[in-house]
């Protein structure tokens, strides 16, 4: 039994699908124009007057560089971590004990690691979602998935690529995520070596947000981290997780 509302039994649930199907049905009628990484309403710098940038690693399939993540937990370094369906998949258990650790936070990186797309772009050779109503079963069956594994519902979403038309970028605001960008791509697509890895972190600035990947343990993005981060900690900076400062 639900609350009386109106003579008529209120159950949020109803609301939130009613709520859903609004969303869905005023941006089915929405064509994109816009295509890319740095979109209006994509998060790809926070504010702050500290010397401080945010660390996030994209985990994209199957693969897991466990050497990086040992790494960053002996440092103590703080990262959000952006996990695809697949990974979570193949690590149910680990993905768990990230998310109980203080030193990360969980992000949804799409159930199919899919560009987010209402007309099937593709960025990287990879098809975007091709409808709006794909493109919320993307978003939100992975962060069904995280919440199963997790516990918590994930705050920040990144597509996979990276890659957005604005109407996309739109229904993820309107589920209620914050669209995590990035200022800084730190391995571009774990191709880097590691000396460029090492120069692409120490362009990064006060509230840059660089991105990563944990999921190419063959890379060199360890052993560029090893090079980068204590340098920059010589400069005064220090690592935050997204949450900190996004709200």
């Amino acid at each position: 039994m639900g609350v009386e509302w109106l003579g008529a039994p209120f159950r949020p649930d109803a609301v939130a699908q009613s709520r859903k199907e609004q969303i869905l049905s005023a941006l089915e009628q929405r064509e994109p124009s816009q295509w890319g990484t740095h979109l209006d309403g994509v998060t790809s710098t926070f504010d702050t007057d500290e010397r401080e940038v945010a660390l996030t690693f994209d985990a994209c399939n199957s693969f897991y560089d466990e050497e990086l993540i040992r790494y960053l937990e002996i440092e103590e370094i703080p990262a959000t971590l952006f996990l695809a369906g697949e990974w979570i998949d193949a690590h149910p258990d680990e993905a768990g004990r990230l998310a109980d650790s203080p030193l990360f936070e969980i992000g949804n990186h799409g159930l199919e690691h899919r560009p987010c797309s209402v007309s099937g772009e593709s960025a990287w050779g990879i098809k975007g979602s091709d409808s709006v109503r794909e493109a919320h079963r993307e978003i939100e069956a992975n962060a069904e998935k995280i919440e199963e594994i997790t516990g918590q519902s994930p705050r920040f979403y990144r597509s996979g690529t990276g890659y957005y038309d604005e109407v996309c970028v739109e229904l993820a605001r309107e589920l209620g995520y914050i669209v995590a960008g990035f200022d800084v791509a730190g391995d571009q697509g774990a191709m880097f070596s590691a000396e460029q890895i090492e120069a692409a972190l120490l362009e990064a600035g006060s509230g840059s947000i660089i991105l990563m990947h944990m999921n190419a343990p063959d890379s060199a993005i360890l052993d560029g981290l090893q090079r980068a981060l204590p340098r920059l900690e010589e400069k005064g900076y220090r690592f935050v997780r997204l949450s900190e400062r996004l709200y």
